[in-house]
């Protein structure tokens, strides 16, 4: 089976991560890889808790974890990791 290459980025859905604004993000990180053509470079998908309930809301993108997030830091962090290469996928 051939390997998938795509970036694996993974929210937080657990109820404490929920209610503290991965609700919202959600939405803000499917709007940023629609709006700018990343759908086929991701696999976007909700897990059920990675247990640094305290530090949420939290997303990890290919391993790596992002804490304390808000809309302007999943942008930012999303920008960093896509954001040179937007004109050229």
């Amino acid at each position: 089976m051939e390997k998938d290459n795509r970036i694996d980025i993974q929210i937080c859905l657990g109820s404490s991560c929920f209610s503290r604004g991965n609700k919202r993000l959600v939405k803000v990180v499917e709007q940023y890889l629609n709006e700018n053509n990343l759908r086929h470079l991701v696999y976007f998908h909700g897990a059920h808790c990675f247990s640094s309930c305290d530090r949420g809301p939290l997303i990890h993108i290919d391993g790596k974890e992002y804490t304390d997030l808000n809309e302007d830091k999943v942008l930012s962090v999303l920008d960093g990791i896509f954001g040179k290469n937007i004109s050229s996928i």
